[in-house]
């Protein structure tokens, strides 16, 4: 059985999540190998990290709704 790895087996590579990207202004990203490029480009040199990652926000729920009768 072939171990999950941190945020899913199936993350479409991205340069923004890559571990050879440095983050620059906007949506751009200084890669190493390929010079400046878009934050959503990738190239078979891609090599995940999951450091770079920024989780989506918790939904939040309506508390107010629930009452004490409710229990």
């Amino acid at each position: 059985m072939a171990k999950k790895k941190l945020f899913g087996n199936n993350i479409k590579p991205s340069c923004k999540y890559c571990e050879l990207g440095i983050a620059g202004e906007g949506d751009k990203i200084h890669c190493s190998k390929m010079g400046d490029v878009k934050a959503y480009d990738s190239c078979k040199k891609f090599v995940y990290s999951p450091l770079k990652r920024v989780p989506k926000k918790e939904l939040q729920l309506a508390n107010s709704a629930v009452n004490d009768i409710d229990f």
